[in-house]
């Protein structure tokens, strides 16, 4: 029995692919962080960033929280705020789905919507304008070591465990880079072989979740030498695999989610053989207001 909704977070399923792949040699595994009770794999970061600022006395009850963040960051962040009682502003762009907005709310949050002209950076610049000027505290993901230790302590285990040590491969998405760094850190002091595969959106594509940034806006956790190699995936190949998941696997999830699968099958085309473990970032019901499905 758990005590807490808290209690829920990480330990989230791994299922075997049973129709897109071919090479009976090769086994992808789906790592299901729409399972989460947030919906996605940010609140493993958001509880863990969150709880060591408070077991740190970094912040507490008096101090006015504020994040960008381009949705389940930020849904994540508003859940666990709202648990522990703390005041929250999270910051997205006006383009966000009303999905995720009204679950931010839901949960207790302020939400300020910027232009979408200028994105997340946009945001960012919003939120960082707010701690100089008025005194709001950041979390700050794209800089917070506690967003990718919370997967060197759980998402990485739990990949090994549950692929009992035989994971050859780990594809993610990468936005924050958070569950990129704290996984590989973890699986590469398992075993240097195993290889970590990032993925990337290709130029002009736009997939929520998945980013290349502008070298002034890199993630400062990001260390690319904890990737071995970076695949590149169209909005339209995210897009279309996201559809196929639904169909053929039965995995409602987003599009980001569509662009670690689409590269992980990329990737397995180069391959003899392998166990591959690709994360499914969040479920597929807070796209519903989108044109994704359609």
């Amino acid at each position: 029995m758990s005590h807490s909704i808290l209690d829920l977070i990480g330990n989230t399923p791994i299922i075997k692919s049973s129709t897109l792949l071919k090479n009976p040699n090769i086994t992808l595994y789906f790592k299901l962080e729409g399972h989460n009770p947030g919906g996605s794999v940010k609140d493993r970061a958001a509880y863990n960033m969150i709880k060591s600022a408070l077991d740190r006395g970094d912040i507490d009850q008096n101090t006015q929280l504020i994040e960008a963040t381009s949705g389940n960051t930020g849904i994540a962040l508003a859940m666990i705020a709202g648990i522990f009682k703390l005041n929250i502003e999270l910051v997205m762009p006006e383009n966000s789905t009303k999905e995720r907005v009204q679950t931010m709310r839901a949960y207790g949050a302020k939400v300020t919507l910027t232009s979408s002209d200028v994105g997340i950076e946009g945001a960012r610049d919003y939120a960082e304008a707010k701690v100089k000027n008025e005194g709001f505290v950041m979390l700050n993901q794209f800089a917070n070591d506690d967003n990718w230790k919370a997967h060197y302590k759980t998402t990485g285990p739990e990949i090994w465990r549950d692929t009992k040590g035989t994971v050859t491969h780990f594809v993610s998405s990468m936005g924050t880079t958070g569950t990129i760094m704290g996984t590989s850190t973890y699986l590469k002091e398992q075993s240097t072989d195993v290889q970590i595969v990032g993925v990337q959106p290709t130029d002009e594509s736009r997939i929520p979740g998945i980013r290349k940034w502008p070298k002034e806006y890199l993630p400062k956790i990001f260390n690319p030498q904890k990737v071995d190699q970076v695949i590149e995936v169209s909005q339209e190949e995210a897009t279309a695999m996201a559809k196929r998941l639904a169909k053929e696997e039965g995995v409602f999830s987003g599009m980001s989610s569509g662009g670690s699968v689409t590269a992980a099958l990329k990737l397995a085309e180069t391959l003899d053989k392998g166990v591959i473990v690709a994360i499914i970032c969040d479920r597929g019901d807070r796209y519903l207001s989108s044109d994704l499905f359609e």
